[in-house]
């Protein structure tokens, strides 16, 4: 991925996860994003009660990823930091 594909994508996972975050915060949660690798792996961090709750990983995966990944393609995986 180049650069300017990087900071294309970045733009649309911020604009996903905006979508995303309504349904993270009514149970006392949110998440942020961190990084995108040139391989296509969304870095992000799960805060407030996301960030301890023994569900995280199922959020994230089920979650967060399968939405992120139906939007935008290029995106290989969401991981946790």
């Amino acid at each position: 991925m180049t650069e300017q594909e990087r900071i294309v994508v970045e733009g649309r996972v911020k604009n996903a996860l905006a979508q995303i975050r309504p349904y993270l915060q009514q149970d006392g949660g949110d998440v942020e994003y961190v990084d995108i690798t040139p391989q296509g792996v969304v870095m992000v961090r799960l805060t407030g009660h996301c960030g301890s709750c023994p569900h995280a990983l199922q959020t994230l995966k089920q979650g967060i990823e399968t939405a992120i990944k139906r939007v935008i393609p290029e995106v290989k995986s969401v991981e946790r930091v």
